[in-house]
């Protein structure tokens, strides 16, 4: 129950409106999902991906979520040969949507569609939403799951890559208008397993966070196909760019961190860092953060307790 108490609290405290996902503090360009038929070398180790929109008790308005370029084949997305893929989109909310433990697992297995379906969407390869706004809703908050542990009335958006080989590059918005992206305050999105493309820029640096309540001793980040391109690393307010392990392509690799003291009830920042001398190219990447129990942590947009910020008299490990 302290713990319960405590992340409500920080939701509570934590600055920020939205949800935009990815959210400019993880400058992150878009979500991604392959179809079922693309090898996991391209980045995708399951072709699915989960994640999950809080709202406050409090909101008594209408929610809508919306899904920027949600079709396949167009603008922003990876494109394999002829495009022939489909990408389906379901919302879920009601009891089991977030508690259920097979929701909150990384792998599409068991029972992860629990909750009441509230919609679904098949998108192909459709030029009235490529890089344009599909919405879902309108939703009363209270057709969610109601979480103290994740701060409200709780929906769960599944994305399916159910046909083809090519990536769908997408990104999400829990809004107050089905029109347009209006923020609702209070709000947050989280997943368990983040699958994203990274910036071809190699100046330009990615974050997530997850979050790191008290009963965690330590923890194991996993990563999949980063293509070694580059070094992840973790900051906090304990720790300065302390290197994790890196996997190559079509590989997963699990390196452990031991927690600090003063890291707990915050989150910590994961960032990935491309190498400035290689050329530019694309990459996606998957990751996901276990405790010393093998519980999946969950990745806050708007990090809970803010963005970390070290502390000099903190140790550190620095970069070579």
């Amino acid at each position: 129950m302290k713990n319960y108490i405590l992340i409500l609290s920080l939701f509570i405290s934590t600055i920020g409106v939205g949800q935009l996902v990815p959210a400019a503090e993880e400058n992150i360009p878009f979500l991604v999902t392959f179809g079922k038929g693309a090898p996991t070398s391209f980045g995708d180790d399951d072709h699915c991906q989960v994640f999950f929109f809080s709202i406050p008790e409090e909101n008594k308005k209408p929610i809508y979520i919306r899904i920027h370029d949600p079709e396949n084949g167009g603008l922003h997305d990876e494109i394999v040969g002829d495009a022939d893929s489909k990408t389906r989109f379901s919302l879920y909310g009601g009891k089991g949507c977030v508690s259920h433990k097979d929701s909150r697992s990384t792998e599409p297995v068991g029972e992860f569609k629990s909750g009441n379906l509230l919609n679904t969407k098949t998108f192909g390869v459709d030029a009235e939403y490529d890089d344009k706004w599909f919405t879902f809703g309108p939703f009363n908050p209270t057709e969610g799951e109601f979480s103290a542990l994740y701060g409200g009335y709780v929906f769960k958006v599944i994305a399916e890559g159910i046909v083809g080989n090519d990536g769908n590059l997408y990104k999400y918005f829990l809004s107050s208008s089905p029109t347009s992206n209006i923020a609702v305050e209070g709000a947050n999105a989280f997943t368990f397993e983040y699958s994203f493309r990274l910036h071809d820029d190699a100046k330009q640096v990615s974050h997530i966070y997850p979050y790191i309540d008290n009963k965690v001793v330590s923890v194991k980040q996993t990563n999949f196909d980063w293509d070694n391109d580059g070094i992840i690393v973790i900051s906090s307010i304990a720790v300065v760019n302390y290197r994790v392990s890196v996997s190559g392509d079509d590989n997963k690799v699990t390196s452990e961190y031991i927690i600090k003291e003063k890291e707990k009830g915050k989150s910590l920042d994961i960032q990935f860092r491309k190498h400035p001398l290689r050329p530019a190219k694309n990459n996606n990447v998957v990751l996901y953060v276990t405790n010393q129990f093998g519980e999946y942590l969950p990745f806050f947009a708007i990090p809970i307790g803010g963005v970390p910020q070290f502390k000099a008299e903190s140790s550190a490990t620095p970069l070579d």
